[in-house]
Protein backbone atom coordinates (compact mmCIF):
# COMPACT_ATOMS: atom_id res chain seq x y z
CA UNK A 1 0.00 0.00 0.00
CA UNK A 2 2.84 2.29 0.59
CA UNK A 3 3.95 1.70 -3.04
CA UNK A 4 0.71 2.17 -4.50
CA UNK A 5 0.77 5.96 -2.61
CA UNK A 6 3.90 6.73 -3.66
CA UNK A 7 3.41 6.33 -7.09
CA UNK A 8 0.02 8.11 -6.51
CA UNK A 9 1.47 10.94 -5.14
CA UNK A 10 4.28 10.96 -8.40
CA UNK A 11 1.52 11.16 -11.27
CA UNK A 12 -0.82 13.50 -9.02
CA UNK A 13 2.07 15.96 -8.44
CA UNK A 14 2.93 16.67 -12.11
CA UNK A 15 1.03 18.64 -14.52
CA UNK A 16 1.14 16.41 -17.84
CA UNK A 17 -1.57 13.79 -16.27
CA UNK A 18 -3.65 16.59 -15.98
CA UNK A 19 -3.29 17.57 -19.07
CA UNK A 20 -3.43 14.34 -20.93
CA UNK A 21 -6.82 13.74 -19.36
CA UNK A 22 -8.12 17.02 -20.94
CA UNK A 23 -6.76 15.78 -23.76
CA UNK A 24 -8.48 12.32 -23.41
CA UNK A 25 -11.85 13.63 -22.53
CA UNK A 26 -11.71 16.34 -25.54
CA UNK A 27 -10.64 13.92 -28.19
CA UNK A 28 -13.32 11.18 -26.89
CA UNK A 29 -16.70 13.17 -26.40
CA UNK A 30 -15.54 15.63 -29.49
CA UNK A 31 -15.47 12.28 -31.83
CA UNK A 32 -18.48 11.13 -30.20
CA UNK A 33 -20.42 14.44 -31.22
CA UNK A 34 -18.62 13.68 -34.96
CA UNK A 35 -19.76 10.77 -35.28
CA UNK A 36 -23.51 11.68 -34.80
CA UNK A 37 -23.25 14.31 -37.31
CA UNK A 38 -21.84 11.92 -39.99
CA UNK A 39 -24.69 9.78 -39.30
CA UNK A 40 -27.12 12.53 -39.30
CA UNK A 41 -25.42 13.13 -43.47
CA UNK A 42 -25.31 9.60 -44.02
CA UNK A 43 -28.79 8.90 -43.43
CA UNK A 44 -29.70 12.24 -45.64
CA UNK A 45 -26.89 11.48 -48.39
CA UNK A 46 -26.49 7.85 -48.19
CA UNK A 47 -24.99 7.67 -51.46
CA UNK A 48 -21.99 10.23 -50.13
CA UNK A 49 -21.51 8.07 -46.99
CA UNK A 50 -17.80 6.74 -47.42
CA UNK A 51 -18.53 3.43 -45.87
CA UNK A 52 -19.80 5.01 -42.70
CA UNK A 53 -20.50 1.67 -40.79
CA UNK A 54 -23.86 3.39 -39.26
CA UNK A 55 -23.61 4.84 -35.62
CA UNK A 56 -23.37 2.19 -32.96
CA UNK A 57 -21.08 2.04 -28.99
CA UNK A 58 -18.48 1.47 -31.01
CA UNK A 59 -18.37 3.84 -33.66
CA UNK A 60 -19.50 6.51 -30.53
CA UNK A 61 -16.63 5.56 -28.33
CA UNK A 62 -13.78 5.36 -31.74
CA UNK A 63 -12.37 8.84 -30.34
CA UNK A 64 -11.83 6.95 -27.15
CA UNK A 65 -10.13 3.47 -28.30
CA UNK A 66 -8.78 4.91 -31.50
CA UNK A 67 -7.08 8.13 -29.77
CA UNK A 68 -8.04 8.99 -26.18
CA UNK A 69 -6.25 5.25 -25.05
CA UNK A 70 -3.22 6.31 -27.30
CA UNK A 71 -2.71 9.11 -25.33
CA UNK A 72 -3.19 7.17 -22.72
CA UNK A 73 -0.49 5.21 -23.34
CA UNK A 74 1.83 7.99 -23.71
CA UNK A 75 1.10 9.16 -20.46
CA UNK A 76 1.84 5.64 -18.89
CA UNK A 77 4.81 5.49 -20.76
CA UNK A 78 5.90 8.66 -19.61
CA UNK A 79 5.20 7.71 -15.99
CA UNK A 80 8.44 5.11 -16.48
CA UNK A 81 10.62 6.66 -19.12
CA UNK A 82 10.33 10.45 -16.95
CA UNK A 83 11.80 8.35 -14.16
CA UNK A 84 14.39 7.26 -15.81
CA UNK A 85 15.35 10.37 -17.47
CA UNK A 86 15.75 12.27 -14.65
CA UNK A 87 17.20 9.23 -12.04
CA UNK A 88 14.20 9.05 -9.88
CA UNK A 89 13.45 5.35 -10.50
CA UNK A 90 17.19 4.12 -8.95
CA UNK A 91 15.23 6.23 -5.45
CA UNK A 92 12.09 3.66 -5.67
CA UNK A 93 14.42 1.06 -6.27
CA UNK A 94 16.35 1.69 -3.46
CA UNK A 95 13.28 2.37 -0.98
CA UNK A 96 11.72 -0.80 -3.09
CA UNK A 97 14.32 -3.48 -3.53
CA UNK A 98 11.40 -6.06 -5.02
CA UNK A 99 11.28 -4.09 -8.09
CA UNK A 100 8.44 -6.28 -9.60
CA UNK A 101 6.50 -4.01 -6.82
CA UNK A 102 7.19 -0.80 -8.08
CA UNK A 103 6.48 -1.79 -12.02
CA UNK A 104 3.34 -3.12 -10.52
CA UNK A 105 1.99 -0.28 -8.66
CA UNK A 106 2.59 1.85 -11.85
CA UNK A 107 0.32 -0.60 -13.97
CA UNK A 108 -2.62 -0.37 -10.75
CA UNK A 109 -2.37 3.31 -10.58
CA UNK A 110 -2.38 3.94 -14.06
CA UNK A 111 -4.41 1.70 -14.92
CA UNK A 112 -7.33 2.11 -12.54
CA UNK A 113 -6.98 6.18 -13.54
CA UNK A 114 -7.58 4.54 -17.39
CA UNK A 115 -9.89 2.06 -17.01
CA UNK A 116 -12.19 4.86 -14.28
CA UNK A 117 -11.58 7.78 -16.81
CA UNK A 118 -12.60 5.48 -19.89
CA UNK A 119 -15.99 3.68 -18.39
CA UNK A 120 -17.24 7.38 -17.64
CA UNK A 121 -15.97 8.99 -21.51
CA UNK A 122 -17.98 5.53 -22.66
CA UNK A 123 -21.16 6.52 -21.04
CA UNK A 124 -20.47 10.16 -22.04
CA UNK A 125 -20.18 9.28 -25.67
CA UNK A 126 -22.98 7.17 -25.76
CA UNK A 127 -25.09 10.00 -24.92
CA UNK A 128 -23.45 12.66 -26.69
CA UNK A 129 -23.57 10.51 -29.90
CA UNK A 130 -27.33 10.17 -29.54
CA UNK A 131 -28.53 13.61 -28.76
CA UNK A 132 -26.52 14.95 -31.86
CA UNK A 133 -27.68 12.01 -34.03
CA UNK A 134 -31.32 12.35 -35.25
CA UNK A 135 -34.21 10.12 -34.29
CA UNK A 136 -33.04 7.79 -37.99
CA UNK A 137 -29.65 8.40 -37.38
CA UNK A 138 -30.01 6.94 -33.87
CA UNK A 139 -31.84 3.65 -34.46
CA UNK A 140 -28.26 1.59 -34.48
CA UNK A 141 -26.93 3.64 -31.36
CA UNK A 142 -28.81 0.75 -28.70
CA UNK A 143 -28.19 -0.94 -25.97
CA UNK A 144 -29.84 -4.18 -26.93
CA UNK A 145 -27.41 -6.55 -27.57
CA UNK A 146 -24.40 -8.16 -25.99
CA UNK A 147 -21.86 -6.64 -29.00
CA UNK A 148 -23.53 -3.51 -27.99
CA UNK A 149 -22.24 -3.61 -24.58
CA UNK A 150 -19.09 -4.77 -25.08
CA UNK A 151 -18.49 -1.44 -27.12
CA UNK A 152 -19.48 0.36 -23.58
CA UNK A 153 -17.56 -2.20 -21.37
CA UNK A 154 -14.87 -3.03 -23.49
CA UNK A 155 -13.35 0.48 -23.57
CA UNK A 156 -11.79 0.11 -19.81
CA UNK A 157 -10.85 -3.63 -20.49
CA UNK A 158 -9.05 -2.21 -23.58
CA UNK A 159 -7.47 0.90 -22.13
CA UNK A 160 -6.35 -1.25 -19.00
CA UNK A 161 -4.29 -3.64 -21.17
CA UNK A 162 -3.12 -0.74 -23.29
CA UNK A 163 -1.52 1.07 -20.14
CA UNK A 164 -0.25 -2.34 -18.82
CA UNK A 165 1.70 -2.56 -22.29
CA UNK A 166 2.84 1.04 -22.50
CA UNK A 167 4.82 0.54 -19.13
CA UNK A 168 6.22 -2.58 -19.82
CA UNK A 169 7.36 -1.06 -23.10
CA UNK A 170 8.59 1.79 -20.92
CA UNK A 171 10.31 -0.12 -18.64
CA UNK A 172 12.41 -2.33 -21.78
CA UNK A 173 13.25 1.04 -23.72
CA UNK A 174 13.86 3.43 -20.93
CA UNK A 175 13.69 6.40 -23.19
CA UNK A 176 10.57 8.46 -24.07
CA UNK A 177 11.26 8.99 -28.12
CA UNK A 178 11.35 5.46 -28.55
CA UNK A 179 8.38 4.10 -26.49
CA UNK A 180 6.29 6.59 -27.64
CA UNK A 181 7.05 5.85 -31.01
CA UNK A 182 6.87 2.50 -30.92
CA UNK A 183 3.30 2.95 -29.17
CA UNK A 184 2.20 4.92 -31.69
CA UNK A 185 3.54 3.62 -35.21
CA UNK A 186 2.73 0.05 -33.71
CA UNK A 187 -1.34 0.33 -33.69
CA UNK A 188 -1.82 3.22 -36.66
CA UNK A 189 0.65 2.11 -39.06
CA UNK A 190 2.76 -1.11 -38.80
CA UNK A 191 -0.15 -3.43 -38.32
CA UNK A 192 -2.03 -1.78 -41.02
CA UNK A 193 0.79 -2.31 -43.67
CA UNK A 194 0.34 -6.08 -43.04
CA UNK A 195 -3.20 -5.49 -45.30
CA UNK A 196 -1.36 -4.28 -48.37
CA UNK A 197 0.11 -7.65 -48.91
CA UNK A 198 -3.25 -9.13 -50.34
CA UNK A 199 -4.64 -12.48 -48.73
CA UNK A 200 -1.22 -13.16 -46.90
CA UNK A 201 -1.20 -10.11 -45.03
CA UNK A 202 -4.70 -10.26 -44.00
CA UNK A 203 -4.24 -13.94 -42.68
CA UNK A 204 -1.18 -12.46 -40.84
CA UNK A 205 -3.15 -10.01 -39.71
CA UNK A 206 -5.44 -12.52 -37.67
CA UNK A 207 -2.60 -12.91 -35.31
CA UNK A 208 -1.37 -9.14 -34.54
CA UNK A 209 -2.44 -7.59 -31.13
CA UNK A 210 -4.37 -4.89 -31.72
CA UNK A 211 -6.29 -6.03 -34.48
CA UNK A 212 -7.40 -8.63 -32.08
CA UNK A 213 -8.03 -6.40 -30.19
CA UNK A 214 -10.38 -4.63 -32.46
CA UNK A 215 -12.13 -7.86 -33.16
CA UNK A 216 -12.77 -7.44 -29.67
CA UNK A 217 -14.48 -4.06 -29.58
CA UNK A 218 -16.20 -3.60 -33.27
CA UNK A 219 -15.73 -6.59 -34.90
CA UNK A 220 -13.50 -8.04 -37.76
CA UNK A 221 -13.25 -5.18 -40.08
CA UNK A 222 -12.84 -7.85 -43.11
CA UNK A 223 -10.14 -9.78 -41.40
CA UNK A 224 -10.82 -13.70 -40.86
CA UNK A 225 -9.74 -14.32 -37.28
CA UNK A 226 -9.80 -17.98 -36.10
CA UNK A 227 -11.77 -17.35 -32.90
CA UNK A 228 -14.29 -14.55 -31.97
CA UNK A 229 -14.12 -11.50 -29.76
CA UNK A 230 -13.16 -13.12 -26.69
CA UNK A 231 -10.76 -15.12 -28.14
CA UNK A 232 -9.24 -11.88 -29.50
CA UNK A 233 -9.33 -10.21 -25.59
CA UNK A 234 -7.80 -13.84 -24.48
CA UNK A 235 -5.09 -13.51 -26.84
CA UNK A 236 -4.33 -9.58 -26.78
CA UNK A 237 -4.44 -9.92 -22.90
CA UNK A 238 -1.58 -12.60 -22.98
CA UNK A 239 0.46 -11.04 -25.71
CA UNK A 240 0.52 -7.96 -22.97
CA UNK A 241 1.39 -9.87 -19.79
CA UNK A 242 4.11 -11.74 -22.34
CA UNK A 243 5.33 -7.92 -22.48
CA UNK A 244 4.83 -7.28 -19.35
CA UNK A 245 7.11 -10.42 -17.79
CA UNK A 246 9.48 -9.58 -20.42
CA UNK A 247 9.79 -5.89 -18.60
CA UNK A 248 10.02 -7.28 -15.30
CA UNK A 249 12.26 -9.81 -16.13
CA UNK A 250 14.98 -7.36 -17.18
CA UNK A 251 13.92 -4.72 -14.99
CA UNK A 252 15.49 -7.00 -11.99
CA UNK A 253 18.58 -8.33 -14.36
CA UNK A 254 19.92 -5.14 -15.68
CA UNK A 255 21.05 -1.31 -13.17
CA UNK A 256 18.58 0.87 -12.73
Amino acid sequence: MGVLAAERIKITSTRSPLWCTVIIIALGLGFAALMGVFANQAVAHPDQAGGFPGLTTGTASSGITGFGVMVLMILAALVVTSEYRFGTLKTSFQAVPKRTTVVVAKVAIVGFFGAVLTTALAFGAYIIAGLVANSEAQQALTLSSEADWRGIYGVPIYAFLCVTLAIAIGVLLRQSAGAISLLVLWPLLIESLFGLFGNVGRKIQAFLPFQNANNFLSGDNGIDFHWGPWGSLVYFAVFVFVILGAAVFVVNKRDA
